[in-house]
């Protein structure tokens, strides 16, 4: 299939769904927990038609079409190969909540069919896939957000513009903390694939191997072929608003320290993870996950030179001056915004500054939570180079910047 050929159909697709009263058809690629929420966003969004949804579970995806029909009036067809989503030239743009191995993938292959974006975190299994993700973006010209969606909440909104206007000083450190709530996942056999799954299809890029049911649905975030941790799959929230709050890109030096505590079973990911993220200036992002017993709540914490700012679970935020012990007023909460519709608005605009989660955005939060997971596999800190976007004269862990991919699920070099 050769996807540059949908390129031509893009201009043509653009203007049919700029015409008013014309629907944007999407599809969901991936049925699960977050697909399913997904389904619910952006049947809630005016003017969008969910025409497609995918996954290679059938089950989950008749499950999916009869929640379309129930939601809308409307029956959506059911795929489990991604591929002829990409071949339907009614679609306009892909919503895709898949495993993380399958986000950059998916994205790129939709990007190249002349698909506008919506990919949940973390965007990519590997900075690689970033960098192609946001390089097929650019080349192509399409919508791509990521589901950093924090980015759209008032609250989150406004204490970042108050950082950016200095209302503590200059920032030195930003400092989070997530509380996982991991309990052990046992061991489970490897068995023939249930009949209800297309297992080549999921494993798609990932190397070939026996099923076993701690992966399919949700504990494949645990296993580094599939998934990238708690870092990856909440820890990037945390991250990212860390990295905006800061207004901070790629650091130069990251160190992650961590296990898995408390209990032996199958996973291979840390349950507990420490990570410093330091950049040129000396300033530093810092996070803790925390997977087994801990009282504490989410939180983000900035420092500056002249206070302290803190952003609870919710977004409510406040921040003290200097060394005083009572906080400032609190402060009007920036208007919402919805990261659906603002998604939908930005296809049907072609305008990319609408977007509150640029996919550059969201692969540079993805990144750090590679790095972070880079240094704690390798056992020690790394040096790395922000402008090639590659480790300082350290082999080994340039290895771990990309994969071996599976045919014919690669990710090409060329875009």
């Amino acid at each position: 299939m050769n996807r540059r050929n949908f390129l031509s159909l893009s201009p043509a697709a653009a203007l049919a769904v700029m015409q008013p009263g014309n629907p944007v058809r999407i599809a969901i690629i991936g049925m699960g927990s977050r697909g399913s929420a997904l389904l619910g966003e952006f049947t809630a969004v005016s003017g969008v038609e969910i025409a497609t949804v995918v996954d290679p579970d059938g089950n989950r995806a008749e499950k999916a079409a009869a929640a379309v029909l129930q939601k809308t009036g409307r029956r959506a067809r059911v795929e489990s190969d991604m591929r002829r989503v990409f071949d339907d030239k009614s679609v306009d743009a892909v919503v895709i909540a898949t495993t993380n191995h399958w986000h950059a993938l998916t994205a790129i292959w939709a990007i190249q069919a002349g698909k506008d974006v919506y990919v949940e975190k973390p965007v990519s299994h590997n900075i690689f896939e970033g960098q192609k993700l946001v390089e097929a973006a650019r080349k192509y010209n399409r919508i791509v957000q990521g589901g950093t969606q924090r980015r759209s909440s008032g609250r989150f909104r406004k204490a970042v513009a108050l950082l950016h206007d200095g209302v503590i000083g200059d920032l030195y450190l930003a400092k989070w903390f997530f509380p996982g709530n991991r309990d052990s996942i046992g061991f489970k056999p490897t068995e023939p694939p249930p009949n209800w799954l297309n297992w080549d299809l999921w494993l798609g890029p990932a190397p070939d191997q026996p099923y076993h049911a701690n992966l399919v649905h949700y504990n494949w975030h645990w296993f580094w072929e599939f998934g990238n941790g708690e870092l990856g799959n909440n820890g990037i929230h945390l991250v990212d608003i860390s990295r905006w709050g800061m207004r901070k890109e790629l650091p130069v030096k990251v160190h992650s320290w961590g296990g898995r505590f408390g209990y032996q079973d199958q996973a291979q990911t840390p349950n507990t993870q420490n990570v410093t993220w330091q950049y040129a200036d000396g300033s530093a992002i810092v996070g803790e996950i925390r997977g087994l017993y801990t009282s504490e709540p989410m939180t983000w914490d900035f420092f500056g030179s002249k206070g302290h700012l803190r952003i609870d679970t919710d977004g409510r935020f406040r921040w003290w001056l200097g060394r005083n012990q009572k906080p400032e007023p609190e402060a009007e909460a920036a208007p919402e915004s919805s990261h659906y519709a603002s998604f939908i608005e930005a296809v049907r605009t072609r305008k990319r500054e609408l977007l509150n989660a640029e996919i550059r955005e969201t692969h540079l939060s993805t990144a750090l939570c590679h790095l972070g997971n880079i240094s704690y596999r390798l056992g020690r800190e790394l040096r790395f180079d922000p402008a090639r976007e590659k480790f300082v004269q350290d082999a080994d862990a340039d290895k771990l910047l990309r994969r071996q991919y599976r045919a014919p699920y690669v990710v090409p070099d060329k875009v």
